[in-house]
């Protein structure tokens, strides 16, 4: 399954190029950590401050849930997430303590006649 999901950077172009610095070869057990979670793919993209991610998933595997579970019983993952908190913003839409938002897929051109 195919997952869009936004959140923003702080507007900061010292903390944004860190971000993304990071984020050239990220830290093996996130790796492991997301494909222990079901997670087959996944890209960010970025305009200005607000960031896309598309996430591709093992139905099978993936469960949304689990997979915050296990962020929170990894120490290696919640340091990864607190180092990441210090470039990201949550955007104006995202309900206080969470990051990454599902954005609501509004057209697709497979489904056109």
């Amino acid at each position: 399954m195919r997952h869009l999901l936004a959140l923003d950077l702080k507007d900061d172009p010292a903390l944004i190029a860190q971000y993304e610095q990071h984020h050239r070869r990220i830290w093996p057990e996130i790796a492991q950590h997301l494909k222990r979670n079901g997670v087959t793919g996944m890209e960010i993209y970025r305009l200005g401050t607000r960031m896309t991610m598309v996430m591709d998933t093992d139905d099978a595997v993936y469960d949304a849930a689990a997979m915050a579970a296990a962020m929170e019983s990894d120490p290696k993952v919640r340091e990864w997430e607190e180092l990441m908190w210090r470039f990201q913003a949550p955007t104006p839409w995202t309900p206080a303590g969470q990051k990454w938002m599902a954005m609501e897929r509004i057209f697709d051109l497979s489904s056109q006649s």
